[in-house]
């Protein structure tokens, strides 16, 4: 008797998700407040840089942005409780309010790397979540047969924000200045707001729930520790936040500025080099992603993710650098993306929302790599710590396919279920 699951996949439209209504509002609500970030996150880790003159401290700022993504998975769980949109939009209200506060400090001209701290730690608190809440919602209103398709095309979102949003950032500061800059990133949050309001959302319930949001957090990781296919996601997910996301992101305006000689509109060309091969790797996701092995594809782009960052940490400029990166940028989102998909896809009912904040707990991986990377690149220089963290993760990743082979591996395997 043939396996049902070798039957092929049905073809699904890419433009399949838009046929939802919530969906047609909540991607442009998450384009627009993906596109605020990255002007905001290339605007003050160049203003951390600049002004202090010391990787140590970048890496420090880097880090101290996930000071509170402890908070990301109880906010996850919260909105199942009290109603996702309702938390999704207070999330994005508080975007809001913080770039005013910086806009008013920088149009003041007493903005301060102090200030930028600050303001780093309160949105470490809510920004990690965003994330949870965008694919909670996701799985609220898509039909199962949509959930890569309209993982894929959310992505997009975050991968155009970096092409676009690094490069007008860079432009923007360097024409207008930073003040005026914040006032674009004002406005975007603004126009976010408004749309995410339109979002259509299911009402929480404390109904035969815990007493507690941090009983669900705990029910969360129980049931991601007993269910094999999940704990391979998530450490992965952990393993990338330790060793290629640092290297890929937030130590870009040190690669720009002090191995490339270059400016802020250097470190944009590096951002937006990553991330539109991200969104090269997320559009070609929504054209063949129903037929991926989800798992599978996973480990295979984790591997080549690891490849091409330590084939870019060699480069000796941006010629040789920006072909590598950018596909570097591209295996990334075929490997995250069918992350998100399998957890989506064959979490039990109920759970999503708490497999999805135990994912984002995994985040925590990135400050403890910077905050590594930074004595490391001091001492022994970028090119030998990039090798380091290159080689840890691809010997990680080849431990985790081989570890949860029968879960993960298998073309019948449940993570790479269709």
């Amino acid at each position: 008797m043939s396996d049902p699951s070798a039957a092929p996949a049905p073809r699904v439209s890419p433009l399949a998700p838009f046929g939802v209504r919530s969906f047609r509002f909540q991607w442009p609500a998450d384009l627009m407040t993906s596109w605020a970030q990255e002007m905001e996150n290339i605007l003050l880790a160049w203003f951390i840089l600049v002004e202090t003159k010391s990787v140590v401290m970048l890496t420090l700022y880097g880090a101290l942005a996930y000071l509170g993504t402890l908070m990301a998975p109880v906010l996850g769980v919260t909105g199942q409780r009290i109603g996702n949109k309702k938390t999704y939009c207070s999330l994005r209200l508080a975007y809001t309010v913080t770039a005013l506060v910086t806009m008013t400090l920088a149009m003041s001209g007493v903005l301060r790397p102090w200030h930028v701290f600050c303001l780093g730690v309160v949105l470490s608190v809510v920004r990690p979540a965003d994330l949870v809440l965008r694919y909670a919602m996701l799985g609220e209103t898509m039909p199962a047969s949509n959930i890569i398709g309209a993982t894929s095309v959310s992505r997009t979102t975050q991968d155009s924000a970096r092409v676009f949003g690094a490069l007008t950032g860079a432009a923007l500061a360097a024409w207008l200045g930073m003040a005026n800059a914040y006032i674009a990133i004002a406005c975007f949050y603004g126009g976010a707001l408004l749309l995410s309001l339109q979002v259509t959302g299911k009402a929480g319930s404390l109904e035969n729930r815990p007493a507690s949001t941090l009983n669900d957090l705990s029910n969360g990781m129980v049931y991601v520790w007993q269910t094999p296919h999940l704990l391979a996601g998530m450490a992965v997910a952990f393993l990338v936040n330790l060793c290629a996301f640092p290297l890929t992101n937030s130590l870009l305006p040190y690669v720009a500025k002090d191995v490339y000689l270059s400016d802020q509109r250097g470190l944009s060309y590096l951002a937006a080099s990553f991330a539109f091969g991200a969104l090269m790797g997320s559009l070609i996701l929504t054209r063949i992603g129903y037929r991926v092995p989800t798992a599978r594809a996973m480990i295979v782009f984790c591997g080549v993710w690891y490849v091409m960052t330590l084939i870019f940490a060699q480069m000796p400029g941006f010629s040789g650098g920006i072909p590598m990166i950018m596909l570097a940028g591209c295996a990334q989102s075929m490997s995250m993306v069918p992350l998100s998909a399998m957890l989506l896809r064959t979490t039990r009912e109920g759970f999503r929302g708490h497999v999805m904040g135990v994912r984002t707990l995994m985040i925590y991986g990135v400050p403890i790599g910077l905050l590594a990377a930074g004595p490391l690149i001091a001492g022994y220089g970028y090119r030998v710590t990039a090798t380091l963290y290159c080689t840890f993760g691809l010997i990680c990743t080849a431990w985790i396919g081989w570890y949860w082979r029968e879960h993960i591996w298998r073309l019948d395997a449940q993570g790479n279920r269709r």
